[in-house]
């Protein structure tokens, strides 16, 4: 019989899961685009061209604009920016875009989203030409997407980046439990439904499910877009499953100079020892966004010039 002394030290426990490096596959992502965007340009075609469209004086809005910008410039892409005032009409908004769907120099059309509330966000999502629509919003994308046999010819950025990890990480999809915390347009519902294109059989939660943390412990890939601070604890993760934190909070931190520090949906410290796979937050799921978007515009470009 071999004793252990209570005295002994406690061996800390080892992490099992493996990060997916979000900043590291989209850095990857973006090289590649840029390589693309610099062979074009060099054979005498045009670089490809992103329009935004801001509508107000947001900070957050402004400040993911601003990122979409630095981007292309970083890339080798033109960016257009319209800064439109908040209390812009209905009818001026829609001829803005009209006028970018008409220019033949402009490849990608990006409204950043939310729109004040006076503005039917619908109507402008619709107008944008499904050619440019580089976010993927448009309802026939959309549309397309939830169809069987149909392909969008665009796919919204963060979805795309999310399923883009876990297919970098080498997580198998097809035929795999998956669970998607939260059904928004913007994440949520198109996570969703591309991951049943890819043959997962999905379950999508939000407020009214019932015994939410025994439906996530299901789950072989939870997507964690439901936008409350660290609600997934470590005990609601099956062993060994794929987890894709979209959740971007910001809780006190003292020993931060800012005061306070980004945190997803799901408790990290704690799923991390559960999880075979799991995103940071930062570091995670955001950085891809962009990348999507870079990788988007660059697709926009090669259609709208028979390629």
């Amino acid at each position: 019989m071999i004793l252990v002394s209570m005295t002994e030290p406690k061996m800390e426990k080892i992490m099992t899961a493996q990060i997916i490096d979000g900043k590291l596959i989209a850095a990857q992502v973006r090289e590649n685009v840029a390589a693309e965007v610099a062979k074009r340009t060099a054979e005498g075609k045009a670089k490809p061209v992103l329009a935004t469209v801001l509508i107000g004086d947001r900070v957050d809005s402004a400040a993911y604009v601003s990122a979409k910008g630095k981007a292309c410039l970083e890339l080798g892409m033109g960016s257009i920016n319209q800064h439109l005032p908040a209390d812009i009409s209905q009818e001026e908004l829609e001829k803005v875009i009209r006028d970018l769907n008409a220019d033949p120099a402009v490849n990608g059309i990006l409204v950043q989203l939310p729109l004040p509330e006076h503005l039917n966000e619908e109507r402008v999502l619709q107008l944008i030409s499904i050619e440019k629509d580089v976010d993927g919003f448009s309802p026939i994308n959309i549309g397309r997407l939830a169809q069987k046999g149909r392909e969008p010819v665009f796919v919204p950025c963060t979805p795309g980046g999310c399923i883009y990890l876990l297919e970098q990480a080498g997580v198998k999809i097809e035929g795999a439990n998956a669970v998607v915390l939260g059904r928004s347009n913007i994440v949520g519902m198109p996570a969703a439904l591309l991951l049943i294109g890819k043959n997962a059989t999905v379950t999508v939660c939000h407020s009214r499910t019932k015994n939410l943390e025994s439906v996530v412990r299901q789950a072989d890939i939870l997507i964690a877009a439901i936008g409350k601070t660290q609600m997934v604890r470590g005990s609601w993760i099956k062993p060994g499953a794929a987890v894709i934190d979209v959740g971007i909070n910001s809780i006190p931190d003292a020993s931060k100079k800012s005061g306070h520090r980004l945190v997803g949906d799901v408790n990290f410290d704690e799923a991390k020892e559960v999880a075979g796979f799991i995103t940071p937050v930062p570091g995670g799921v955001g950085p891809m966004t962009i990348a999507m978007l870079m990788k988007n515009t660059l697709r926009a470009a090669q259609i709208q010039q028979g390629e």
